[in-house]
């Protein structure tokens, strides 16, 4: 009985012995020897460059925070040393007693009463920042209509403008208005300066989301207002995160603006710090109650960065459309 063999055969056939040869001897696919693999030393001094150029500048970071947490908790006959010490052997919270129950000076307020007034002002900004925003942001990304090209460009040149060249005309509108030294009038002056900004990182968010999702939404029988708040909004939240945090971060330290309106009790924590460091006590500078107070400024915004931090990882639409 013959055999005949196709085209087919023998390409089958040729593989098959190419890749198992004669019997009972089975080739093994080629592979890249080890040393082929290994980085070379070109790129390893490259990398080993890089790593050590990053560690200089994390050092360089940090160590100014360290400095401030370590005065804050070394004696005042110690921080004016010639030798310096780079840890505290002495610890004492005497530092942080001080600065959180003396005045800032005579007829000023102290740090809980300059607490309270940051807090408050920084949350009402943050909370209408967000709200004014979002709604012009989604106006901006998903409508067209007049003057909508003009309108972005003026969120930018009014972004470009310093604060500072306004000083004055900011001045006699918050004295027309009767607000001096109020936090209303301190949390509208911040509100327009954070405002631009916050509209112009929202839309790129706005915009980086598929309106294809609401629509899908839109089908399975969601209204619009639904598949909005229960589609789109969910994804925006890296957004929102980033620029509010944006917004707590300006109001929280913002200190040129807060000098020229407040005085008195409505300090905020910044113009607190300035006029602590001004006032002297028996003719010397307090340091350690200085680097104290500040230290305690610092650590509201670790904490709200540490509590938010989560919602800015991930992707912005990552998991929002089934394969």
């Amino acid at each position: 009985m013959s055999t005949q063999v196709t085209a087919g055969t023998q390409l089958g056939t040729i593989g098959v012995d190419d890749l198992v040869g004669e019997v009972g001897n089975t080739k093994t696919p080629k592979r890249r020897s080890i040393d082929a693999r290994r980085p070379s030393g070109k790129r390893i001094a490259y990398r080993t460059g890089l790593n050590i150029a990053a560690a200089i500048v994390f050092a360089m970071s940090v160590f100014p925070i360290y400095w401030m947490v370590n005065m804050s908790l070394t004696p005042n006959n110690e921080i004016v040393s010639r030798t310096p010490s780079f840890l505290p052997f002495n610890l004492t919270v005497n530092n942080y007693i001080t600065a959180w129950t003396r005045e800032a000076a005579p007829g000023q307020t102290d740090f809980p009463h300059a607490l309270m007034t940051s807090v408050t002002v920084t949350a009402g900004v943050l909370i209408v920042t967000l709200l004014f925003a979002f709604l012009a942001s989604i106006a901006v990304a998903r409508f067209h209509f007049k003057g909508r090209r003009g309108f972005i460009v003026s969120v930018l040149i009014i972004q470009m403008i310093p604060g500072e060249a306004m000083m004055f005309t900011i001045y006699g509108m918050i004295d027309d208005w009767r607000l001096m030294n109020t936090m209303l009038g301190l949390g509208i002056v911040y509100v327009a300066m954070v405002i631009p900004f916050t509209i112009w990182t929202l839309r790129g968010f706005v915009a980086g989301v598929p309106a294809d999702l609401e629509e899908a939404a839109m089908i399975d029988g969601c209204t619009k207002s639904q598949a909005f708040w229960k589609v789109t909004f969910p994804l925006l939240a890296p957004g929102l995160v980033s620029t509010g945090i944006f917004a707590f971060i300006q109001s929280w330290n913002e200190f040129t603006m807060a000098l020229l309106l407040m005085k008195g009790y409505n300090l905020t924590l910044p113009t607190w710090l300035n006029a602590f460091q001004s006032s002297s006590v028996g003719g010397q500078v307090d340091w350690g109650a200085i680097m104290a107070g500040s230290t305690m400024i610092a650590i509201p915004v670790v904490i709200f960065f540490l509590f938010v931090q989560g919602r800015m990882t991930g992707g912005l639409v990552a998991g929002a459309v089934k394969g």
